[in-house]
């Protein structure tokens, strides 16, 4: 079902505040619905996210979760006004940890759910909403998307939910410490060659992928495909003696409590 056409009558709607969602049998797709800030990843963003995956994580009978954006892009990252205005209200940053640890429970979430999780991507993914595409399974991009990784650029750390190991893990080391360090974009074609996007796609193709993803995957056991998700994120993080991205809303709060983010 593509984020733009009617639910029909079986399919269940919940409009929150930041997301819509509709429920189709084993399908739920789940749409940034603030184009108006670009989808920016808000507080408001990240509990509504919290309180869907939850649900979908109670539901075994879920077995696809499709993330999208409403507008023309998915998401422009973090939403850096809302930092200022935590940080103008509590200059210790303690309600920016609270927010950075939200945004880890979010990417833990998405990895760790039992449903198969599906990041539909079109216009621009930056920053925060680069690394909630990254945290789900299969990854499908119009061949128009741009990607930036801008944090260092902003005077910030690259440490948003986790975000670093699971890049790093993705696409290599040697291309994400070039494109963390210069700041600059990249295009669908090189998302694609750095296993970012799983398949590049006109725009109007993109629903026709993530059917194609999502038909072979409902008919699948839903034990074995919880257990498969659970050894591909085993086996992925077996090569770690530790994880420092649980350090990331520690270390963004601290960074940005320091000094007020530079302009990009």
């Amino acid at each position: 079902m593509s984020p733009s056409t009617e639910p029909r009558e079986e399919e269940s709607v919940v409009s929150l505040k930041s997301l819509y969602v509709t429920h189709d049998g084993p399908v739920v797709q789940v749409r940034f619905n603030t184009p108006e800030n670009g989808n920016a990843i808000t507080d408001r963003v990240l509990d509504d996210l919290l309180a869907v995956l939850g649900a979908v994580h109670d539901r075994p009978d879920i077995r696809v979760v499709v993330l999208s954006g409403g507008g023309p892009n998915f998401c422009a990252g973090g939403d850096r006004r809302e930092w200022a205005e935590q940080l103008a209200t509590d200059p210790a940053g303690d309600g920016l940890r609270t927010t950075g640890g939200k945004a880890r429970r979010v990417c833990d979430a998405l990895a760790t759910t039992s449903a198969v999780t599906i990041a539909r991507l079109h216009g621009q993914a930056i920053g925060a909403g680069l690394a909630l595409a990254l945290y789900c399974d299969l990854r499908v991009g119009a061949d128009d998307c741009r990607f930036r990784l801008p944090e260092l650029a902003l005077g910030l750390p690259a440490a948003w939910g986790g975000m670093l190991p699971r890049l790093l893990q993705e696409a290599g080391a040697a291309r994400i410490r070039e494109l963390i360090l210069t700041g600059a974009g990249f295009d669908a074609a090189q998302a694609e060659r750095m296993s970012v996007l799983h398949r590049v796609v006109p725009e109007a193709e993109l629903d026709q992928v993530v059917d194609e993803w999502t038909r072979p995957v409902v008919r699948r056991s839903a034990a074995a495909l919880r257990v498969t998700k659970a050894l591909l994120n085993s086996y992925a993080a077996g090569n770690r003696l530790a994880d420092a991205s649980l350090l990331d809303a520690e270390l963004m709060a601290s960074v940005i409590a320091a000094g007020r983010p530079a302009d990009a």
